[in-house]
Parts: structure tokens; sequence; C-alpha cells
């Protein structure tokens, strides 16, 4: 007869394994807190989170791990069920009011679908390193819409997956309540809506349309800047809709306290839920991400031609499908096995305008290192003095912003230092920039330096 407490010694024997298997911070941050309930069927270990994070990230991203580790510990094949607490919330505090119940009266036609890309799902993102933090916590979102997380603020360069992550939340909300009322569009389209409505007179109607939502997902909400007046309503429609526990979705292209000319009282809203960020894909992402587009598309890409694409497109996604688009034409018309030379004559002019804007870490070390008159090798070495140190944390914030390099590629570019230095360097340099108008103007000048001379 089974012991009672068998998940209990389980789960701790598997984490004991998982310290081994995870770095000490994913450690901490996923996994201790995880406790288990129970068994069913046997083979079924059911655990619970502590957050609704906490359950979406696990289950993307450790799953596989999580499975094998509890099959080597119970000795035979061994699944588990990860679910959040209850009373779960981001802070680990008391859970937020519910929202206001939807109406039982509501049929699966009472909403349009939502005007978004059919593939742009969950299923068909590719998940790095680089956006991982974004991914989980719009599965959060999408799962428990309004109750955790609101807004989300998701930032990054354009065409790395802001958008796709939008859809897919959209998606996934439509699809467990059809009835949900949701609206996805562009922040341009929310100001000449309301230019419409102010125009025509009819402002009440349009207050209606975005304030009744159960779902508003805004894209380039940092094109408000310097737009007093629709900031000014996009405000109240915010308030309205967080003060009934509706969900909202935003993206920018940089963070909310780094928009010019957006008010402080929006940029205070937009950072009271979820902030994350998305960078450029590394290497191994960008050929998982060829490879998926490939496959959805009946293309069988060799690895050697998606090795080729993927490191001579770094930049953008979107260039990246683009290409698969193009070959997958082109296999359509030869029918010929592909060849390297081809693919690479197909792709000139895409190859080209990537190489146009490829701005390196060297490039960068090398004029920060002149304006600041220090050597080249003060930006990959040990020194720590402040007069080598802050030049070294201003060129790491500039390929931050200026290259399509991953976080832990340009801590290997500035002498093998970890991705934590990367955050932490761009932080101080942002800190500084806000409270020291020398340092920003140093850092504005250099930035249009580099823009200029890519």
């Amino acid at each position: 007869m089974a012991s009672p407490d068998r998940h209990l010694s389980l789960w701790e024997t598997a984490k004991s394994e998982l310290r081994i298997t995870f770095s000490r911070n994913d450690y901490d941050t996923w996994i201790s807190t995880i406790q288990a309930v129970g068994i069913v069927d046997g083979n079924i270990l059911v655990l619970e989170a502590p957050t609704v994070l906490a359950e979406a990230w696990v289950n993307s991203n450790y799953g596989d791990v999580l499975r094998r580790q509890l099959t080597l510990v119970a000795g035979s094949n061994m699944d588990y069920r990860l679910s959040a607490a209850t009373s779960a919330n981001r802070d680990g505090q008391v859970a937020a009011p519910a929202p206001a119940p939807r109406s039982s009266v509501r049929t699966p036609s009472a909403s349009p679908p939502p005007a978004i890309k059919a593939t742009n799902t969950f299923e068909n993102f590719i998940v790095g390193p680089e956006n991982e933090m974004a991914h989980g916590a719009a599965l959060a979102v999408a799962k428990e819409p309004g109750l955790f997380f609101n807004p989300l603020f998701i930032h990054g360069p354009t065409g790395l997956g802001k958008t796709h992550l939008m859809h897919a939340i959209a998606h996934s909300v439509y699809a467990a309540n059809p009835g949900a009322r949701i609206a996805y569009i562009s922040s341009e389209t929310f100001t000449n809506d309301f230019i419409s409505a102010l125009q025509s007179g009819s402002v009440a109607p349009f207050r209606r349309r975005y304030r009744e939502l159960d779902l508003l997902l805004i894209d380039d909400i940092h094109f408000l800047a310097g737009k007093e007046s629709t900031q000014d309503e996009f405000f109240h429609t915010f308030n309205e809709l967080h003060n009934n526990h509706k969900q909202v979705v935003l993206t920018s292209d940089r963070p909310a306290s780094e928009i010019a000319k957006l008010q402080e009282r929006l940029v205070s809203r937009f950072q009271w839920g979820m902030v994350a960020s998305i960078q450029a894909p590394g290497l191994e992402t960008r050929i998982a991400i060829l490879q998926k587009k490939a496959a959805a598309r009946g293309l069988d890409l060799p690895s050697e031609i998606a090795e080729f694409i993927a490191s001579r497109i770094a930049r953008n996604v979107r260039n990246l499908e683009g290409a698969v688009t193009r070959i997958v034409g082109l296999t359509g018309m030869t029918r010929k096995p592909l060849e390297l030379a081809q693919v690479e004559k197909l792709l000139h002019d895409i190859l080209v305008e990537e190489a146009s804007h490829t701005l390196t870490a060297e490039v960068i070390q090398r004029k920060v290192a002149e304006h600041y008159r220090i050597q080249m090798s003060d930006m990959t070495s040990k020194r720590r003095m402040q007069n080598i140190a802050f030049p070294r944390q201003v060129a790491m914030y500039l390929a931050t912003q200026l290259t399509g390099m991953s976080l832990v590629s340009i801590g290997q570019a500035f002498g093998g230092r970890d991705h934590g230095t990367v955050i932490h360097a761009r932080k101080t340099v942002t800190n500084q920039m806000e409270v020291d108008t020398n340092v920003r103007r140093t850092v504005e000048y250099l930035r249009a330096q580099l823009s200029t001379n890519r």
C-alpha cells in the first residue's frame, strides 16, 4: 500500500535533484516555492504554484525537465499537473477582488472574433532566453485576464514578437470565452478614432466602445507621445477598464519611462502591472524560428542553410519569415533540392540590408572609448575605476539599444561578463540619464553618432 505522504517525499527528492540541474536563481525563483498536493491515477503528481506566472512559466519552460526527473525518482513513468494556488497573486498578498461575473446570457456568437493573425498563437511562438519572461507573463494574462499583471506592458525593438504575443493572448481569451469583447488596435487607430469622435460629436459612443471591453490590446503605445488630448482620453479609458478588472495589454519599442512627452500619470499606470522586455533572439532561437516557420509551410530546411540565414539575419524576426517565404516560393517553382549558393543569391537584398544596419559591439566600444579617452582594452578588462567602469557601462547600454545582440552576447563581447552585468549597466546608465543632464547629452550624442555611421 502506497504511503499517504508519497507525494511529499517524491517531490522533495525531485527538488533536491532539480536544485543541481537549475541555476540557483532559477531554482529559487520557480521551483523552490512549488508545493506537492497529492498523486492522482497513480502516476500524476499534483503540484501547486504560488502565482499564475509561476504556473505558466514552469509549464512552458521546464515541463520536460520535471517529467524526466520525476520519472527517474519514481522509477517508472511519472507525469505532473501544475496549477496556481486559488488565492495567488503576483505579490503573494491577498488576491485582488474578483472581476464582475460575465453575463450568463451571452452566447458564443455575441462578440465577433478579434481582427488578428490566425497563425499568431502561443503554439507557434518560439521561446528563448530573450523573450521567456514576456511569454510567461502573456500566458498568465491569457489564462486569467484582468486578475494578474494588469496592465501587461511588453517592450522591445520592432519585429521581435510583441504583436505575436498580443495576438496569442487574444486568441486564447476568445477561445475560452467567445462572448468576450476584445479589441486589438494600434495607438494610431485609437488616436484617429478619438479625433473622428470629436469631429462628429460622437464621443459618448466612442467611450462606450472602448470602456466596455473585456480585453484591450494596443500596439505601439509610444506613438501617443506628445498627443496631450489623446493621452487624457486614454488615461480615463485605462482607469475605467482597470477599475473594472478588465485586461489591458500594451506594447512599445522602449520602456514607458523612456517615452518622451508621455504624461507621468500614464507612465506610472503602465508600470502598475507586469513590465516585460523582448530582446533580439540569439542564434539558437533564430534557427529554431526558421525551422518552425519552414515546417509550417511544408519545407524541410537543411540545417546548414538554416544556420547560414540565422547568422546573417539577426535584427528582425519578420525578415526571417520573409526569407522562408521566398525559399518556399523557390522550391515550389524549381522542385529541386536547396543549395546554399542559390539561397544566398535569392536573399541577397535582405542580407545586404541586414549587413548595412549591423552595428557591432566592437564599433560601439571603440566609439565610446575614443569619446571618454580610455583604452579600447579597458572595455573588456576587469578594471573597476569609475573613469573606466562607467564608460564601459555606457557602451553596454548603447549595445542593448542599437544592436540586435542578446544580453548574453553583449556580456561576452565585454570580457565574458554575464547578462546580469549588462542589465545592471543598462539600469545604471538609464538612471544617470534621468538625474544628470550632462550624462544624458553625452549618451544621446554617442547614440546619434553611431546611428549616423551605421
